[in-house]
């Protein structure tokens, strides 16, 4: 028995969807385990996507042996090229995770990166630790669980999972290494939580595909648009798979629909007739029930396909009335609105649409209680971590657990940032470790913050006011102005008494600081500030932010 430790540091992914990546230490070695991106809430205005706080793993970089993915979705892969850009460390994933971890490097112009393709069943020795990658069935093919050896003990980690017997292609999950792995002793799972709190099992992806026959008979004579998640290549493959069976031509559209089909056809894990797929240019050669349009915008994302379709914003696709619109994907939490916005506006333009509440046209990618029973079950760990989901996700699976016999003091909920050491007596919790959201907008990363996001908030929700001053340098005295500018605040030319009480309030507070012989700038401008903020709440009770620029001449 060793007397060291195996630490092991969420950095994301705890109690929230997304921006998933785990780090696991021992001694001199480090190995990371997915490095994933999410979407910004409502609050976080402007901002494109948000990555995890690698400030840990920056200062550690020299024990950093590689990194390890689980599968490419962008919640596990998306954060890996802001990774690389402050850290090169050498990558392992299957084939098809790496092609498209590929076509980002690409866009982010990332050259010079050490990318290993890993089959099940290898095993990668990376210092002291060693990963085998197992077969696990999600929605994207090529997807692993990961079984890390340590001196300590084996960690299992299931990545997103669910146990699926008839999959769309290869084989499925691979139970019987899991039970192998679960027969010599595992130390602690970490297993993804998802469906936790949902009973049952997750449907099989092929009732997906009786579904999508069925409605291409039933709507023979109509265009059909589907919008579902570009990285769901089983979910696509069945949509070419009926179209195919119904003589219809596919056309891909939005850029990151065709990225990941252009990889998944050319490494052979898309099953397509030659003249399947046609360009979006050659659509009008076609009658429209002779054509399926698949495309993003499953979430309602404001720049995606469907939705420049839905308001009549697309270059190529233009709304028929008869069109037929499926959305086959689950709005995620917090997409709901903006999903609903989009189907509003389809019902409008006189379009059928069929969502998952009217038809089975979506299965879930994650594994339901039953299913997450059967691991735990096969794997018995000794500990257990939930991951991958938010607070009651993660109590639901330790609940679970808890019902299948593991003590409650062997289950750990935690935070981003927490540490666990695990050793020979037992496990203790060590000091946590900076973590927490970087903030990517445009190419600025982490230059926006929480006083930026709050200046935001307060210019979005109450606009600003500019007061212009120009004083004389020479005795102080004001020369022009004060001139009142308002964006977002009030409509000047319908408020012109509000503005020029206000304009007498600066004036008023300028010609006292003047008569007290107040000369420096950053007093003047808080009097003009505070003064102007008191009037205008007591007017109109609302709070503006209030810029003073004052000029010297």
């Amino acid at each position: 028995m060793t007397k060291h430790k195996l630490k092991v540091i969420p950095l994301g992914g705890m109690k929230e969807i997304g921006k998933n990546i785990t780090v696991f230490e021992y001694r001199d070695d480090i190995v990371i385990l997915d490095c994933g991106l999410t979407f910004p809430e409502d609050e976080m205005l402007g901002i494109d996507i948000v990555i995890p706080d690698i400030s840990y793993l920056v200062k550690n970089r020299k024990k950093i042996r590689g990194l390890v993915i689980t599968h490419g979705h962008e919640d596990h892969i998306g954060g890996i090229p802001y990774l690389l850009k402050r850290i090169n460390v050498p990558i392992y994933g299957t084939k098809l995770t790496l092609g498209l971890l590929e076509n980002k490097l690409k866009e982010h112009k990332l050259g010079d990166v050490d990318l290993n393709v890993v089959n099940y069943g290898d095993i990668v020795k990376l210092g002291k630790m060693e990963v085998e990658f197992i077969k696990v069935t999600h929605s994207i093919p090529d997807s692993a669980a990961i079984a890390l050896k340590t001196p300590v003990g084996t960690v299992i980690h299931t990545g997103d999972f669910k146990v699926d017997f008839t999959p769309i292609a290869g084989n499925s999950i691979d139970l019987n290494r899991l039970a192998e792995y679960g027969s010599k002793g595992v130390l602690l799972l970490m297993s993804d939580s998802t469906n936790a709190d949902r009973p049952g099992y997750a449907m099989s992806e092929k009732t997906v595909g009786d579904t999508f026959n069925n409605l291409f008979v039933k709507y023979n004579d109509s265009r059909i648009i589907i919008a579902t998640f570009a990285s769901n290549v089983h979910r696509i493959q069945q949509i070419i798979y009926a179209a195919e069976n119904h003589g219809r031509k596919v056309i891909l559209s939005g850029r990151s629909m065709l990225n990941v089909m252009g990889t998944a056809k050319e490494l052979g894990y898309l099953d397509v007739k030659e003249d399947t797929i046609i360009d979006i240019r050659d659509m009008h050669k076609y009658d429209p029930s002779e054509l399926v349009i698949i495309t993003t915008g499953s979430q309602g994302e404001p720049l995606s396909a469907l939705t420049r379709i839905a308001f009549g914003e697309h270059r190529k696709i233009e709304l028929h009335p008869d069109d037929l619109v499926i959305l086959s994907a689950n709005p995620i939490p917090g997409n709901e609105k903006a999903v609903t916005r989009v189907i509003n506006a389809l019902m409008e333009s006189g379009n059928k649409v069929i969502y998952k509440s009217l038809s089975e046209i979506h299965v879930s990618g994650h594994a339901c209680q039953e299913e997450l029973k059967l691991i735990h079950s096969i794997v018995k760990p000794q500990y257990f971590l939930p991951a991958h989901g938010e607070t009651m996700h993660l109590i639901s699976h330790a609940k679970l657990s808890m019902d299948l016999g593991m003590p409650e003091e062997n289950i750990f909920i935690v935070e981003n940032g927490d540490v666990l050491e695990f050793g020979g007596k037992g496990v203790t919790h060590g000091s946590p470790v900076e973590s927490g959201n970087i903030l990517v907008d445009g190419l600025g990363i982490g230059d926006v913050g929480n006083i930026v996001l709050r200046d935001r908030k307060h210019l979005s929700e109450d606009g600003l006011i500019v007061v212009v001053v120009t004083i004389s340098k020479k005795d102080g005295k004001i020369i022009a102005g004060p001139d009142i500018i308002s964006r977002g605040f009030v409509y000047v030319r319908e408020s012109g008494d509000l503005m020029d009480e206000a304009r007498n309030v600066v004036k008023g507070v300028l010609d006292d600081c003047e008569a007290k012989h107040i000369t420096d700038w950053g007093t003047l401008k808080n009097n003009v500030k505070d003064s102007l903020r008191t009037f205008i709440f007591a007017e109109i009770k609302r709070n503006p932010m209030i810029l003073p620029i004052i000029m010297e001449v």
